[in-house]
């Protein structure tokens, strides 16, 4: 016993360690030089703008929720009254700041991803294994990176809405008040992500499309009160069980408060200082705006250069450019940009809104494969079942017996799509970061992949485990420039654009 309790405590360091090295390198590269355009990037003309209006009161119409210019708007603030991070300083926002005041807090928040993601991992099948490359590859997803380090919404998004998850798993595990407040938070994440933008709900449509399989598969399995585990003195997961299936134990209070009443009060909240300084319209009007104004726009590349269809998403067919800017050393010196490397007489700063192509490529197969496998696990059992005698079926000795892995590939599967569907009926102009919650799903699909292979008995199959993790890695390192805004000769910028739709 002395030895197994060493060896624990040994992994559960090593998990440790291994999950503070993927955040402070996280950490790291999202403040790294984070005030290296001195100019708004993207869609920083309308975010850090309408928060730093929120400071200066000046009235504005915001065609999203405000939830998201509220954090930058306190990150402004307090970036503001910080003696450090004013190497430029620019009066776009309306007011001086510098890049680094109304950035700093988007590349905290974007630094938490990858262990939200771990955590969200290891909460459906405990394996500390899984939950760090999850980590790992959420970590190594350059359109989070990208998105982190400028003044935008999506990231916020995306990490509530898994918070979200998170606690109402979390919730099935725990009693009494312990159980009652990851009801509340995971409400207030739910609430909170469609108070970024409205596509924020589709976290919540994946929990109650995930809570509807899970009953289906309770019916199916038939309700015995002998085969019910007690909920009394027994909420903690017994091997074997995952909290996908335990979400049939959440009462329909539980249910109404964390799945509708909270996030429909933090979401209906979340509008009143926004109401305070503009009055008109007023909230019901502003969800009628809101909507009205996206039907308005059009789609194609007379409205955006870079719009995409939403089936291209999973391959990654056309990024974003969200800044290209070719220096010159026999040119003036541009204040936007940094100073050229020494020697270097043309050079671009490009930053790519794309993500890691290995990882999401693989990611997209790595997810063919989870469906094709749970599709192959529900017909072996109906053709088993429709070939057994009626006998053995009344004996309930050929239930649905979905495993934990089972559970996971169902949960991974059911959210992707309802992250991803919606999209199908959308005609405005769409862009590839609105397939960053489907992403997630998509790479802890990859991550269950080479988690099982790593764990394999087969020299085959752990060498394609580690070959995996080192193409993602590589990748990231690779096109790393592009993400950062490194200055890049026309042939190294090249070398990186693979396909013609990325330029």
């Amino acid at each position: 016993m002395k030895f197994n309790k060493k060896q624990f405590n040994q992994s559960t360091w090593v998990f440790s360690l291994g999950m503070l090295g993927v955040f402070l390198i996280s950490l790291t590269l999202r403040f790294w030089e984070l005030e290296r355009f001195n100019t708004l990037v993207f869609d920083e003309v309308y975010y850090a703008k309408f928060a730093n209006d929120y400071l200066t009161k000046t009235p504005f119409f915001n065609a999203h929720p405000p939830l998201s210019q509220y954090i930058i708007a306190i990150g402004i603030w307090i970036g503001s009254h910080l003696p450090f991070g004013k190497t430029a300083v620019n009066s776009m926002t309306g007011s001086l700041l510098s890049p680094w005041d109304y950035r700093w807090i988007n590349a905290l928040t974007g630094s938490f991803i990858p262990l939200v993601v771990g955590a969200l991992a290891y909460q459906l099948v405990r394996r500390p294994s899984y939950a760090f490359i999850a980590a790992l590859f959420a970590a190594c997803d350059g359109l989070f990176l990208v998105e982190s380090r400028y003044a935008l919404n999506n990231i916020y998004l995306v990490l509530l809405g898994i918070l979200g998850q998170l606690f109402i798993l979390k919730s099935v595990e725990s009693e009494g008040k312990k159980r009652w407040n990851c009801l509340i938070l995971a409400g207030v994440g739910f609430g909170a992500s469609a108070a970024i933008k409205w596509n924020g709900l589709w976290f919540l449509f994946g929990t109650y499309l995930i809570l509807i399989c899970a009953w289906a598969v309770r019916l199916i399995q038939g309700k015995k009160g002998e085969e019910e585990p007690s909920r009394e003195g027994n909420s903690a997961l017994i091997p074997g069980e995952s909290p996908v299936q335990k979400l049939t134990e959440l009462n329909f209070l539980e249910v109404g408060l964390s799945l509708a009443i909270i996030p429909i009060l933090v979401y209906s909240i979340s509008w009143i200082p926004h109401l305070l300084l503009n009055p008109t319209p007023n909230f019901w009007q502003m969800q009628t705006e809101i909507l009205t104004y996206h039907q308005r726009i059009k789609s194609g590349p007379d409205v955006h250069p870079y719009c995409s269809a939403w089936y291209g998403w999973p391959l990654m067919l056309r990024p974003i450019v969200y800044f290209y800017k070719t220096a010159s050393s026999n040119a003036q010196p541009d204040p936007v940009l940094p100073p050229l490397p020494e020697g270097a007489t043309q050079v671009i700063f490009d930053v790519h809104a794309m993500g890691n192509p290995a990882l999401w490529w693989l990611s997209t197969l790595a997810l063919m494969l989870v469906v094709a496998i749970l599709v192959h696990r529900i017909w072996v059992w109906v053709r088993t079942r429709s070939e057994a005698s009626v006998a053995l079926i009344e004996q309930q000795q050929l239930l649905f017996p979905p495993t934990v892995e089972m559970w996971l590939t169902l949960y991974l599967i059911v959210n992707w799509a309802a992250n991803l569907l919606p999209w199908v009926k959308v005609t405005r102009c769409i862009f590839l970061y609105h397939y960053m919650g489907c992403s997630v799903f998509a790479s802890l699909a990859l991550a269950w992949w080479v988690d099982r292979w790593l764990h394999s008995p087969l020299t085959r199959l752990r060498g394609m485990g580690v070959t995996i993790i080192f193409l993602v890695v590589g990748a990231f390192i690779f096109w790393m420039p592009i993400y950062l805004g490194l200055p890049l000769s026309q042939m190294e910028w090249k070398i990186r654009m693979w396909l013609p739709s990325w330029i």
